[in-house]
C-alpha cells in the first residue's frame, strides 16, 4: 500500500510538472498575442495616416498652393498701391517740385550766411572772464542723429506743410 502510495505521489507530481509546463506555455503565447496585437494596431495607425495624408495631399496640390501664393503677392501689391495713392499729395502741394524748393532753400540759406558775414560787429566783445583752474562743467554734445531720426525729422517737416 506505501509503494502504491509513492507512484500516486510521483504520477501527481509529474502532472503537476505538466500543468506548471502548460501554464507557462500559455503565458507566452498570451505575451505573443499582445505582441502582435500591438503591432497590428501600430501598422493600422500608420496605414490611417498615410491615407489621410494622400488625400490631404489629393485636396493640396502643388498648383493650388502656388495659386494661392500668387494671389495673395497680388493683393499684397493691390494695397500697396491704394496706400500710396492715398499718400500721395493732392491739391496745391502736389504741384511742387521736391528738388526745385529744395535748391530755393539752399540759397536763402546761403544768402542769409552771406548777409551775415557782411555785417560788421556793433558790439566789442566783452573782456574774458577768467575761471579757476580745475574742471570745467562740460556741456553735453549733441548725439548725430541716427538716419531713422532724419527720415522722422523729414516727414514731420512734410506733415507740417
Amino acid at each position: 500500500a506505501a509503494i502504491q502510495c509513492l507512484k500516486r505521489k510521483r504520477l501527481y507530481e509529474q502532472q503537476i510538472e505538466q500543468l506548471g509546463n502548460f501554464q507557462l506555455r500559455i503565458h507566452d503565447q498570451m505575451i505573443m498575442l499582445e505582441g502582435a496585437k500591438a503591432t497590428t494596431e501600430t501598422v493600422d495607425a500608420l496605414r490611417t495616416g498615410a491615407a489621410t495624408m494622400k488625400a490631404m495631399q489629393k485636396a493640396t496640390n502643388i498648383d493650388d498652393v502656388d495659386k494661392t501664393m500668387d494671389e495673395i503677392n497680388e493683393q499684397t501689391e493691390n494695397m500697396k498701391m491704394i496706400q500710396e495713392a492715398l499718400s500721395a499729395p493732392i491739391g496745391a502741394a502736389a504741384d511742387f517740385d521736391e528738388d526745385e524748393l529744395e535748391a530755393e532753400l539752399e540759397e536763402l540759406e546761403s544768402a542769409e550766411l552771406e548777409e551775415q558775414l557782411l555785417q560788421p560787429a556793433t558790439t566789442a566783445p566783452a573782456a574774458a572772464v577768467h575761471a579757476p583752474p580745475g574742471r570745467q562743467p562740460t556741456r553735453p554734445v549733441p548725439a548725430k542723429p541716427t538716419p531713422e531720426e532724419d527720415e522722422l525729422a523729414a516727414l514731420q517737416a512734410e506733415m507740417a506743410l
